[in-house]
């Protein structure tokens, strides 16, 4: 019994090497990516405004926080929130047809390839870069907001669709395909009553990201409630600041734990 173990044990792959490698290069890119850190210099206005941050949390303004005008808290989060909405929704009617034409079990590779490219340069963009576009196309305002998520969420929510669409039961397809059913059938029949919750799952998920989103691209105007913070900051304005942040983490707090919730009950019933 011994003489079997220690056999084993001796052809066990020896990594040793391999963690050796991993090793150096971490090394490498923890020595390549130090300079960054170099020009990080806390001066003593800056531990300052650090500290009036910090009391402005603990004693926020509580008119701010509670009060039920077009300039509370509430209200620019109820903003913030629609947004989102509206950004994954307009970003899903877009992603969902355009997922179905790139999968390659649907239909042929070159379309595949052409569509795949598109949703790619689509990912390429950061939010911050479509947000500043709208901002001049539109005008600031919440509209921008929407129509950068919704250009945002397309690329994530194709990927994420693509992947669920090819790992579905092909022999479904195959026996659709063999009673001649068109595509649309295929889809209607073959498809989207096996996806449907992972679909759902994807896009609650999004929203997620999206209400996260929203606030950061208030702080180039388009809307929600990251307008009115980057405001209070630049006025000093520490007491309304800590307001709004204490307002962003109980939205944050409250969607993360909603979103979860909802999401092992589609996946797991």
């Amino acid at each position: 019994m011994n003489n079997n173990l220690e056999n084993v044990l001796k052809k066990e792959p020896r990594r040793a090497l391999q963690y050796s490698l991993i090793a150096i290069v971490l090394v490498i890119l923890l020595a390549v990516s130090s300079p960054a850190l170099h020009g990080a210099h806390v001066t003593t206005k800056g531990i300052e405004i650090g500290w009036n941050i910090l009391m402005g949390i603990l004693m926020p303004d509580t008119s701010l926080l509670f009060g039920l005008n077009d300039s509370s808290v509430a209200y620019l989060i109820l903003q913030t929130i629609a947004i989102a909405f509206l950004g994954t929704l307009v970003g899903a009617v877009i992603a969902v047809p355009l997922s179905f034409i790139s999968a390659t079990n649907i239909v042929p590779r070159p379309v595949v390839i052409v569509t795949r490219f598109i949703i790619m340069a689509i990912r390429t963009v950061p939010s911050l870069v479509y947000g500043l576009m709208f901002i001049r196309v539109t005008g600031p305002g919440p509209f921008a907001g929407v129509m950068t998520l919704a250009i945002v969420s397309i690329g994530m929510i194709s990927k994420l669709f693509i992947e669920t669409i090819e790992d579905l039961d092909s022999g479904i397809l195959e026996s659709l395909d063999a009673c001649g059913s068109t595509f649309f059938q295929k889809i209607r029949y073959g498809v989207l009553p096996q996806l449907s919750s992972d679909f759902i799952s994807i896009l609650v998920y999004r929203f997620d990201m999206n209400l996260r989103e929203a606030t950061i691209l208030g702080l180039v105007g388009a809307g929600g409630i990251g307008a009115p913070m980057i405001f209070a900051m630049g006025a000093y304005h520490w007491h309304q600041v800590g307001a709004i942040l204490i307002g962003l983490f109980i939205l944050v707090f409250v969607v993360e734990i909603i979103s979860n919730k909802l999401r092992q009950k589609i996946l797991y019933g």
